[in-house]
C-alpha cells in the first residue's frame, strides 16, 4: 500500500488524500476513500485516532495532542469526512491508540483556562485544582491571594492531570458517533517504558506509528 504521511503541527488543518505527493502536507488528519493508501499519523504521548465509516468506506487517521483536542480535531475530521465523502456518524467506529495518561500528563493553569472556555464539561477530563487554575489570574480570589504569601513569594502554581483520551471520547461522542463504537487501549505511553515511546518522560525518544487504509 502507498504511504500518506504529515508534517504534524498540533493544527485542526484535515487533509484529503486522493494521491500521494512527494511532500507531506502541513496537517494533522488525514481522510481518503482510494483503496491502497496507508494512512499514517505518528505519536510519542499525543493521541492517535482511526476512524472508519463502515458504510461509505472511508477512514481517517488523526493525531491530536492537547492543542488539537481543544480544536477539536476529531469532530472536525469527522465533519470533513460528512462533507467530502456523505459520512454518517452513526456509522462510524472509533479507536484511540496508546497516548499519555492522565497518571502522568501534568498541565498548567494555562491549559486549564483554554479548557475551561471551550468546553463547559472540561472539569470533567481533569484533576486536581482545575477550577482554582480556570479562574482568571486578575480575580481576587486568585490563588495567591488566597496563600497570603509576600509578593515574591508565592508556592508554584498548582498543576492538574490532563486525561487526553476522555476529553477526545467526549468530542467524538458529542459529534454523533456511538459511544460503543468508540474503544480506546488504555495504556499510558508514559507508564510503559517497555512498549511505548514517550516524550514526555524522555524527551529525545522516536514515534510510535498508528496507520488505516482501504484494501
Amino acid at each position: 500500500m502507498r504511504v500518506a504521511a504529515l508534517q504534524q503541527i498540533h493544527s485542526d488543518i484535515v487533509h484529503v488524500v486522493n494521491s500521494t505527493g512527494a511532500t507531506p502536507p502541513k496537517a494533522d488528519a488525514l481522510i481518503t476513500r482510494e483503496r491502497g493508501v496507508l494512512l499514517v499519523i505518528q505519536t510519542a504521548d499525543c493521541v492517535p485516532i482511526l476512524l472508519a465509516d463502515t458504510k461509505r468506506h472511508a477512514v481517517a487517521a488523526i493525531h491530536a495532542g492537547w492543542r488539537g483536542t481543544l480544536q477539536r480535531i476529531a469532530a472536525k475530521t469527522l465533519g470533513r469526512m460528512q462533507m467530502e465523502f456523505g459520512t454518517r456518524p452513526q456509522d462510524v467506529v472509533a479507536a484511540l491508540g496508546p497516548g499519555i495518561g492522565p497518571c502522568c500528563y501534568e498541565v498548567g493553569p494555562e491549559v486549564a483556562k483554554e479548557f475551561a472556555a471551550k468546553f463547559p464539561d472540561a472539569s470533567n477530563w481533569f484533576t486536581g485544582p482545575f477550577d482554582a487554575l480556570a479562574r482568571d489570574e486578575n480575580d481576587p480570589a486568585w490563588l495567591p491571594w488566597l496563600t497570603m504569601m509576600p509578593p515574591g513569594h508565592q508556592p508554584p502554581p498548582p498543576r492538574v492531570q490532563l486525561d487526553l483520551i476522555a476529553a477526545n471520547r467526549a468530542i467524538l461522542a458529542a459529534a454523533g458517533i456511538a459511544p460503543a463504537k468508540i474503544s480506546s487501549s488504555g495504556l499510558c505511553t508514559a507508564c510503559r517504558p517497555d512498549l511505548f515511546f514517550s516524550y514526555r518522560r524522555e524527551r529525545t525518544t522516536g514515534r510510535m506509528i498508528a496507520a488505516i487504509g482501504i484494501e
